[in-house]
């Protein structure tokens, strides 16, 4: 049994459980209620299937694009759009919460609105697991199994609530409408609800099944998920002044759950990149624990890879992002020895870079971009080779008809999670990172194969990470309030991890939203170097196009300058985003939540600084 079957039919079920505490006056001849389920551990099963198209989402269907990916999650220090860039939240919204219990994802925050919906269903799935063991409807096993499944749901739940809130209420367990002190109690402290989330997860790994069937949750799959919780809660309580000890706890437990995958043997990066994410079938891929599988002939397709196409537009990554990528020889731009290391122009960059850059940007400026660097990650080769005539005749680079299957979680982030985790305690006085713990985790990154079309561009595999290499004089650009070797874990993950879920989380967990701060960091409203004469001559447009010379020197293209419009890309009318507060490394509560609680006589207290 696939998930990608019971994508639409275990959404709906799982929905018309969820309120099987309400009183139900007939029962329906075909339909499941609460008092004719929870008899079978096939039953088990089916509820917990409910929880996938929450949470397990992939690309996302049809035009409701992911917010984990490329068109669902363009607010960042790497992107740079035309116009002005978008502002962080200024102000309290007149509500923050949902009714619905369909997916909710604030691109700002990378999280749900104020809605516990999926806290409930987590709840109740407890409650009547603990009624199928008294009544003998489940084994042992098969209820340690459900209940593991159970913990990780809530835990994902309270996870991503605790990221865009921070304080949070937590509930224990279902509760009817009549408990008005316990529907209506104020946030607990982040640390109680992570406490919670930590035990919660343990329990997982130690009794959720190494193997419940192809491409379904198992013990793996939720200890990959497990690190990234608690790489992002151990780096907060680091970097946020938090409690250390919390943070010393939270982050061993990430290193732990990512070495649980490690250590399995059934993961492994041998698959080129392109083939990662613009597969139409990645069965039996060890590099993704989970992904979801799109079928044209059930009517479940995205819309990613049309975005993805050469033809339709995109904000691209800015020049901040570009001096970023590591060189061929495995040093950044300004230390590398390769040869035209420091020419930012297109072409050069894929044969300079790292080869992750080519397999997630074409290799030729498209105006379809921003920045004039066009992203085709989540795409095949097949497709950018052909013509727009030709790529318009199949249904799966176009609209929302896309079929190739999404990484719901790959190998590629385990290990980043492992080795970030590890440096961070290295910090904290736990044992040193040594070389082979770089060669466990980058250097197996940097091994990845390379696609006949990679190979016949001549590119080659990026230089292994030397440990004694990385020191305080090995990047001249880095932040220098971080640690050498936790600067270079992070370049490779922000690379490795380009327009997925991961930057702007990142951002908020190192404290470090600055870097999206345009005047601060101009690079960010730039993009790849150009010689429009050479590379695009019928693209300027008078009075509008405009780059800049490497000495600051801004150009206007007059109708007649061709041979000066030299310089980097400047997007269409671009303009800086408004200046903003630390208090939006949290969001706020909506007005209508906090009065919904006065008027029933309690208290609903704000987000710090809001």
């Amino acid at each position: 049994m696939k998930k990608k079957i019971l994508f639409i039919f275990a959404t709906l079920l799982s929905l018309g459980l969820s309120s099987c505490d309400q009183v139900i006056n007939r029962e329906p001849r075909e339909n499941p209620t609460d008092a004719t389920f929870w008899r079978t551990e096939s039953d088990a099963r089916l509820y917990a299937n409910g929880f996938y198209s929450n949470y397990f989402i992939g690309y996302g269907v049809s035009w409701s694009a992911s917010y984990s990916y490329f068109r669902g999650y363009t607010f960042s220090d790497d992107i740079c759009s035309q116009g002005a860039q978008a502002s962080f939240e200024d102000a309290v919204p007149s509500s923050r919460g949902s009714s619905s219990e369909s997916i909710s994802w604030m691109s700002q925050y990378s999280g749900p609105s104020w809605n516990f919906a999926w806290v409930r269903k987590a709840n109740i799935y407890i409650d009547r697991l603990n009624q199928m063991k008294a009544n003998g409807s489940l084994s042992t096993e098969a209820y340690n199994h459900w209940m593991g499944v159970a913990k990780f749901f809530k835990c994902f739940a309270y996870a991503r609530l605790v990221e865009v809130f921070g304080d949070v209420p937590y509930y224990p367990h279902t509760l009817g409408t009549a408990d008005l002190d316990e529907l209506y109690k104020d946030r607990d402290p982040r640390l109680l609800v992570m406490d919670s989330v930590y035990e919660m997860s343990k329990y997982a790994l130690e009794n959720i099944r190494t193997n419940d069937g192809p491409d379904l949750l198992n013990r793996y799959v939720a200890a990959a998920f497990i690190s990234r919780w608690f790489l992002f809660e151990g780096t907060w309580q680091v970097y946020h002044n938090g409690d250390q000890a919390h943070a010393q706890k939270y982050l061993e437990l990430a290193r732990d759950a990512a070495a649980l995958v490690m250590n399995s043997g059934r993961y492994a990066i041998a698959t080129p990149l392109r083939d990662v994410f613009g597969s139409q079938d990645l069965a039996g891929n060890t590099e993704c624990l989970m992904y979801q599988h799109f079928d044209a002939a059930l009517s479940i397709r995205h819309c990613v890879a049309s975005y993805s196409n050469s033809g339709e537009s995109q904000s691209g990554v800015n020049l901040a992002f570009l001096k970023s990528v590591i060189c061929t020889d495995g040093k950044p731009y300004k230390t590398s020895t390769v040869a035209g290391a420091d020419n930012f122009g297109i072409k050069n960059l894929t044969r300079t870079r790292d080869p992750r850059f080519e397999a997630s940007f074409m290799d030729t400026i498209n105006p379809s971009s921003s920045t004039m660097v066009y992203q085709d990650k989540f795409i095949d080769r097949a497709a950018i080779a052909m013509t727009s005539a030709e790529r318009s005749t199949h249904s799966e680079y176009n609209s929302n008809t896309n079929t190739n299957d999404a990484p719901v979680i790959r190998y590629a982030e385990v290990l980043l999670n492992w080795i970030e985790a590890k440096a961070e305690l290295a910090r904290m006085g736990e044992s040193a990172v040594t070389q082979a713990d770089i060669d466990a985790s980058i250097n197996v990154l940097r091994d990845r194969p390379l696609d006949a079309t990679a190979q016949a561009k001549g590119l080659k595999k990026t230089a292994h990470m030397v440990l004694s290499d990385i020191n305080a004089s090995f990047d001249p650009d880095r932040d220098p309030t971080v640690d050498p070797l936790i600067w270079e874990i992070r370049r490779e993950r922000r690379l490795e991890m380009v327009f997925e879920h991961s930057r702007l989380l990142d951002l908020k967990r190192w404290k470090k939203l600055d870097y999206m701060d345009n005047e601060k960091y101009p690079d960010t409203m730039l993009g790849c170097w150009v010689d429009y004469a050479h590379e695009y001559p019928t693209y300027p447009s008078a009075n509008s196009t405009k780059v800049e010379k490497a000495d600051g020197t801004i150009v206007t293209y007059n109708g007649s300058n061709m041979a000066d419009m030299v310089g980097f890309v400047i997007p269409t009318s671009v303009s800086k985003r408004e200046a903003f507060l630390d208090r939006v490394y949290m969001a706020p509560i909506g007005q209508q939540q906090i009065n919904s609680y006065a008027d029933r006589g309690y208290k609903l207290t704000q987000t710090a600084g809001w």
